[in-house]
Formats: structure tokens, C-alpha cells, sequence
């Protein structure tokens, strides 16, 4: 149990900031999901379309840390490899 002022703040804190980075991460598998979806329908625009919508959003959860930035590269570039296997 912490003794502190500033070690009770930072436990209060790190309560709230998961909780935050739980929808951030939930945001980010949102938006792979309709990836996807789409790519098992086989509609290359509608894949494009959704692909163009995650990829901000998977690079803003690098920047507030949520994800490291290679993990959210190599997502990316799998999901792109995926698309332009559409026929």
C-alpha cells in the first residue's frame, strides 16, 4: 500500500489511464475488424475505404502510447498485403 501523497496520486492516475488506453485499444481493433470484414467479402473498395479510415487511428494510439510502433507497422502492412491480394 503506498505511504506517499504522490504514490497514492499515481495510483488514482494509472487507474483512470487504463481504463483509457482499454478504449483506445478497443478503438484500434474496431477499426481492424471492418478491415477485415471487408477483405472476407472480397470487395477491394469497400477494404480500401476501411483501411484508409484505421490507419490514422492506429498511428495516433502509437503516438499516445498505447501500442509500440512496430507492432501497429507490421499490423498495417499485413492488412495492406491482404488488400492487394483482392483479385
Amino acid at each position: 500500500m503506498a505511504n506517499h501523497i504522490s504514490a497514492k496520486k499515481r495510483i488514482r492516475r494509472n487507474a483512470r489511464m487504463e481504463i483509457v488506453n482499454k478504449i483506445r485499444k478497443n478503438r484500434v481493433r474496431s477499426f481492424i475488424k471492418k478491415v477485415e470484414i471487408a477483405i472476407e467479402k472480397a470487395d477491394k473498395e469497400l477494404a480500401n475505404k476501411a483501411f484508409k479510415n484505421a490507419q490514422p487511428e492506429m498511428q495516433k494510439s502509437v503516438t499516445k502510447g498505447v501500442f509500440k510502433k512496430n507492432t501497429i507497422s507490421r499490423k498495417l502492412s499485413r492488412l495492406s498485403s491482404r488488400i492487394k491480394k483482392i483479385a
